[in-house]
């Protein structure tokens, strides 16, 4: 009898030391996989437009440390005309600014004007930030874009999903630390941070504000520095015009 309690005891902390041990590991796999999105989440990022919804005509009104547009977008025009300069620099472009402008555009087809980072986000890595009531904020890491793209490994990318109306309201692009994307610049910050409006009756979320912010140096002496603002306004639904019958 007293040998079987000895050898009890013997193994008593062994096992549990094993035990320790294994739901450790468990644990650490847990967190390196990431954990599941919730249903509605999941469905509200597959689904997630990073420009809001199609068909609908803005203005847009880039602000930034040193000049400034204010542009129109048209969904209904043409390539190459959609997009119309409407100020430069608080004032009504010259002809000499609406040519060079024009001379522009005619790549720049379509109303695109947020980074569409969905298909980068590694949904493994899913990390929940916080939940209340209203929100769930979930944190990704990314993939890289290309073969060339060796700033993702620095960035991750955060969703803030409003529960009441199923979209995300906010997107924000940050990195991690400092990178260098190429081998003469040095990034020491990036943040790019998208919001977005909620939907309400019949006008769906559409994009609201872009806030970017960048501190680097290129060359070791030229300055990367900016801080920008992208604001949208004056939403208006174009829809296509009818097919003619007959």
């Amino acid at each position: 009898m007293r040998a079987a309690r000895e050898t009890v005891r013997t193994l008593l902390p062994m096992r549990l030391s094993a035990l320790l041990l294994t739901t450790t590991v468990l644990f650490l796999s847990a967190l390196a996989r990431g954990e599941p999105l919730p249903e509605d989440f999941a469905a509200a990022l597959k689904s997630f437009r990073a420009d809001g919804a199609k068909g609908w005509a803005f203005t847009q009104t880039t602000t930034g440390r040193k000049d400034s547009l204010v542009e129109r977008f048209e969904p209904l025009k043409a390539d190459g005309s959609r997009w119309a300069l409407l100020k430069k620099d608080g004032k009504v472009p010259t002809e000499d600014e609406l040519k060079d402008y024009r001379e522009k555009q005619t790549r720049r087809t379509t109303g695109d004007t947020a980074p569409d980072v969905t298909k980068q986000l590694d949904l493994e890595s899913a990390e929940r930030l916080s939940d209340d009531a209203e929100r769930t904020v979930f944190r990704f890491k990314l993939k890289p874009g290309g073969k060339d793209d060796s700033s993702a490994a620095f960035m991750r990318a955060t969703f803030s999903f409003h529960k009441a109306t199923h979209t995300i309201d906010r997107v924000e692009l940050g990195s991690t630390e400092p990178f260098s994307p190429m081998l003469t610049v040095k990034i020491e910050e990036a943040r790019t941070t998208m919001h977005y409006t909620l939907p309400a009756g019949d006008r769906p979320s559409l994009l609201d504000k872009i806030d970017v912010k960048v501190r680097g140096r290129a060359m070791w002496l030229k300055s990367l520095d900016e801080d920008m603002t992208v604001q949208y306004s004056d939403y208006e639904y174009k829809a296509k015009p009818a097919p003619k019958q007959g």
